[in-house]
């Protein structure tokens, strides 16, 4: 098969272009190096193989081109969690970048058009969260997330189309957590809130199965399935299992929720229209605010996914990764 997956410099298209070429794949990946992470990624797949083309979602011209002869697309590019960018840079990339591709995408006859969406769509909801729960976006990200999955979804009649939300991801290639891990290595990370809320992770190869299922099942294409991980567990627990792991005390220190959250709004709010990057910021709280219990039955169902790496499992994985590259 021939596959082009954009954001293939990014964690988890870079990991999802090393399957692809496992799996005998001819790959292409869109993506740029905006980051040291994605430079390292970018000389990693082509040393496996992969074509690597540096262009934006919004070269609409240049993605007609390379999507000539492509059986499968994975869209992962996006813009996520920059700050002091506006928020026509979002719809830009999340919407306009999505509807390029599909547009090209249909012109090309592509057969599987795997769209990545994100948890995000739903913005802060208590119980089990599936496919059928409201949608509430509470930031601009999951507000255009939300609208780029629409968009994609509409195109059903027209071109194969599934859409994955995907929850936070970690395992070896993640920079995101890397701070976390960093931190409790040091034993300088402070709890911030009781730690009682639920993150819903999934560990990246898990999360590759999931989309190659989503790209090979019959019947999958015109829906949006959530996937997760094999168990929810509270920031407390995530965060004793990685000390556990690294061989320190985890969290010594705790400090109220509230108060750092309203500097952190403070902070947003007067740095972020100068073009300073908050050292704090509402969605960098949000580790320590939302909670995400996720059904993934719908997906288990009509793909027959099922994650099989426990948190244990992946935080050892993950630590032998930053290990080996020095980064811990």
């Amino acid at each position: 098969m021939k596959v082009l997956i954009t954001g293939g410099t990014g964690f988890i298209g870079s990991r999802l272009a090393l399957r692809c070429i496992e799996n005998g794949d001819v790959v292409k990946v869109l993506g740029l190096q905006n980051t040291p992470a994605e430079s390292f990624n970018k000389k990693m797949v082509e040393r496996k193989g992969a074509e690597v083309v540096p262009i934006s979602v919004l070269d609409k011209e240049n993605i007609f081109k390379h999507l000539q002869r492509i059986d499968i697309v994975y869209h992962l590019a996006a813009a996520q969690h920059e700050m002091n960018i506006p928020d026509q840079v979002f719809w830009d990339v999340n919407v306009t970048g999505t509807r390029n591709l599909l547009e090209a995408s249909e012109n090309a006859n592509v057969k599987c058009f795997v769209h990545g969406s994100t948890i995000g769509v739903y913005g802060i909801i208590k119980g089990l969260i599936d496919e059928e729960t409201p949608c509430d976006p509470d930031n601009i990200y999951g507000i255009t997330k939300l609208e780029g999955e629409g968009l994609a979804l509409s195109f059903k009649e027209k071109l194969p189309v599934v859409a994955i939300r995907i929850p936070e991801v970690y395992g070896p290639g993640d920079r995101r957590l890397l701070k976390l891990f960093k931190a409790i290595k040091k034993n300088s990370f402070f709890m911030i809130g009781n730690g009682k809320n639920l993150h819903h992770l999934i560990y990246i190869d898990d999360l590759i199965e999931a989309l190659l299922l989503a790209s090979t099942t019959k019947g999958a294409q015109g829906e949006a399935f959530l996937v997760a991980g094999r168990k929810a567990i509270t920031t407390n627990e995530m965060v004793s299992m990685i000390a556990e792991e690294l061989g320190t005390n985890g969290a010594r220190i705790r400090v109220p929720f509230l108060p750092l959250y309203i500097i952190a709004t403070i902070m947003e709010f007067t740095l972020r229209p100068m073009g300073i990057q908050p050292p704090l910021h509402r969605r960098r709280m949000d580790f320590f605010r939302k909670s995400f219990q996720l059904s993934w039955k719908k997906t288990f169902d009509a793909l027959g996914f099922e994650p099989k790496v426990s948190f244990e499992q992946g935080v050892h994985e993950t630590t032998n990764w930053y290990t080996s590259f020095g980064f811990i």
